[in-house]
């Protein structure tokens, strides 16, 4: 075994906790308090932000490597993909009936 190996994936551990605790979190505010739909919307859309950060770096090892330079391009790869799914599905639910 090597020298820097831990034996327990204690970050892993952290990570998964602070990802559900930011889950929970979200639902609480979603059901439990009697905020105003965009005011939770945001709150919901901002915990999601940093839980996706937050898997990027505890599971997906986005920090570690030698190519920082790939590893930037496929993140912003990843985030403009994600973008236009949203946007055009959203785009397409709220504007696809007009042609019929």
């Amino acid at each position: 075994m090597e020298h820097n190996q831990k034996k327990f994936p204690i970050g892993h551990l952290y990570g998964f906790l602070l990802s559900l605790l930011l889950t929970f979190g979200a639902a609480i505010i979603a059901l439990k308090t009697s905020l105003s739909f965009q005011t939770i919307m945001w709150i919901i859309g901002s915990l999601a932000v940093v839980q996706a950060a937050l898997q990027l770096f505890m599971f997906m090892h986005v920090s570690e490597g030698e190519d920082k330079k790939a590893q930037l391009i496929n993140i912003a790869y990843g985030v403009f993909t994600a973008v236009v799914i949203v946007v055009g599905s959203i785009w397409v639910m709220s504007f696809g009936n007009h042609i019929h």
